[in-house]
């Protein structure tokens, strides 16, 4: 997971225009994990995150692509291609829970293993049968401890919401209740299984962090670490690479209103110093971004406008916080591209 962090950095100006939460309400009196969320069920993890798929759906993908019709019918084909070859319609889901957990395999470089929980008004079972179907039997159980683990067998490259694309090889599936499922590698669901509570219960600040915004589609926490750091390549930049080396959380939210898609990404800093440091630090990238922003075009030019003007950067004792807004037709057009 190399990163250019140049290239991330003038990416993050204009897509931090994206948000907009009240900073002041997001103070750490609000750290207490939502009750029965889904994230709880996730296993040990370094970052967690929360899509309300209702919401993604039938709200925020509709605003976004009001102006972009051909995208539109691509998301929607890229979701019908999707049930088509497992048997599941991410459309029935009405909440899905990611938990992620980094490994280093080599200097810089980071590895991410993921689990999702999806719920919502379905069959477990009938979903189970359904994909295998749609995989013409390219399927297989697994007895682990006392579960069954399902496995499909795809092998192929998949498209999501007709704008991310993944290659997976196999997707192994294990019902949790009669609404619910678990879906990832094998290897992530075995680790769901022997998830103990004691692990769940580790997850609670990271939990309590993605669920700051209720009303948010996407919300997220992640534990930040200087081996996750050092994946990122800071262009050979010292003074930036140490700064993000004492973060020790980064989380988040994207939501929507009728006319505006919102972001917020908010950082927690080893001491106030080191938060200071590091709004100054990105501070100085909004003034650059705004000479870069001032030569660009057409409809990258009209939404990075946008996503400058409204960014907000504020400091909060070891907390750094950046939102901003624009207006959700004029992410469309860029979407995919």
């Amino acid at each position: 997971m190399k990163i250019r962090f140049f290239n991330f950095a003038l990416v993050s100006i204009a897509v931090l225009a994206l948000l907009q939460i009240n900073a002041v309400a997001q103070t750490r009196g609000r750290n207490t994990a939502a009750a029965g969320s889904l994230m709880e069920s996730l296993p040990k993890s370094d970052a967690v995150v929360q899509v309300k798929m209702k919401q993604l759906f039938n709200e925020a993908m509709p605003r976004i692509l009001a102006n972009n019709p051909a995208r539109m019918t691509q998301v929607n084909d890229s979701v019908e291609n999707f049930k088509t070859r497992t048997g599941l319609d991410p459309r029935m889901f009405d909440e899905v829970a990611v938990g992620v957990r980094f490994t280093f395999p080599g200097e810089g470089t980071a590895k991410a293993n993921t689990v999702a929980l999806a719920k919502g008004a379905y069959n477990s079972a009938a979903l189970i049968t359904a994909g295998s179907v749609a995989v013409n039997g390219k399927f297989r159980q697994e007895k682990y401890k006392d579960k069954t683990i399902y496995v499909f067998t795809l092998d192929e490259k998949i498209t999501v919401l007709g704008v991310f694309d993944f290659r997976i090889n196999e997707l192994a599936v294990l019902p949790l209740d009669t609404n619910t499922l678990a879906l990832g590698d094998p290897t992530s669901i075995r680790s769901l299984i022997d998830a103990t509570r004691a692990s769940k219960r580790a997850n609670a600040e990271l939990i309590a962090l993605a669920s700051r915004d209720p009303n948010a589609v996407i919300g997220f926490g992640a534990n930040m670490s200087e081996q996750l750091v050092s994946s990122v390549d800071a262009i050979g930049n010292a003074p930036i690479a140490a700064e993000l080396a004492k973060l020790r959380h980064v989380y988040g939210s994207v939501g929507t209103t009728e006319k505006d898609l919102e972001l917020f990404i908010g950082a927690r800093a080893m001491n106030a110093a080191a938060a200071s440091n590091l709004g100054e630090m990105l501070r100085g990238l909004q003034e650059l971004g705004s000479f870069f922003v001032g030569r660009m075009s057409g409809a990258r030019g009209v939404l990075a406008k946008s996503a400058l003007t409204n960014l907000k950067i504020v400091n909060s004792a070891d907390e750094l916080q950046i939102r901003t807004a624009v207006p959700s037709a004029d992410v469309g057009p860029l979407m995919g591209n």
